[in-house]
């Protein structure tokens, strides 16, 4: 998808090209550290960028990759509670200069569509309190008993096209040395993505 309406350009296709595989870094980066992490930022740089500032970091970066993925250090503890907090969090967020891209990594509850629906008409009543809504909404959810762990990962360029996948998390009889198997989904976090797009809405000042 693209922001606003922007017209492809003769890179798009090299750019979503570029992005997925910047994903895929991400999420095997992430998957490498376990589950049960609080949600994680990573700023999506030109590598030919970085390598002009950082020679030193020339052989660690990927050969061929048109962008790599930074690692944020800022996140705020408690962004794995209620979703508003991180709502708020991106709402604040800024890029310096030479960022033209971020990805956030979450995990989530999944659940089947009829336990969604039986959901949300119970939280109905709720709604005026959203954080009692929301609270009570993690408590179902975590508790159900057809609900599967996983993991959300959004990831845009400003401007540019987006990108959105879902990991499931592993059967603990799973081979642990299996590749990570990601589902694709082109509307699957339309308000996330849009809060990602929107950090690039106002530069950061030097």
């Amino acid at each position: 998808m693209f922001r606003d309406g922007v017209d492809p350009d003769p890179n798009t296709e090299a750019l979503g090209d570029a992005l997925a595989r910047c994903a895929r870094e991400v999420v095997d980066f992430v998957d490498g550290e376990g589950w049960g992490q609080p949600p994680q930022l990573f700023a999506l740089v030109p590598t030919s960028l970085l390598a002009a500032a950082e020679p030193g970091l020339l052989d660690d970066l990927a050969d061929g990759a048109l962008l790599t993925p930074i690692q944020q250090h800022s996140l705020p503890e408690d962004l794995s509670g209620a979703s508003h907090a991180l709502d708020e969090f991106l709402a604040t967020t800024t890029w310096p200069e030479g960022v033209i891209g971020c990805a956030l990594v979450q995990e989530i509850v999944v659940l089947p569509p009829a336990a969604e629906t039986a959901l949300d008409e119970a939280l109905v009543p709720l709604l005026a309190d959203r954080d009692a809504a929301d609270d009570a909404a993690r408590r179902a959810a975590h508790t159900h008993p057809d609900r599967k762990d996983g993991r959300l990962i959004a990831a845009v360029l400003k401007d540019g096209p987006s990108l959105t996948l879902l990991q499931l998390r592993p059967d603990e009889d799973a081979d642990p040395f299996a590749p990570v198997e990601l589902l694709l989904y082109d509307d699957l976090a339309p308000g996330i993505v849009s809060a990602l797009h929107a950090t690039f809405d106002v530069v950061e000042d030097d």
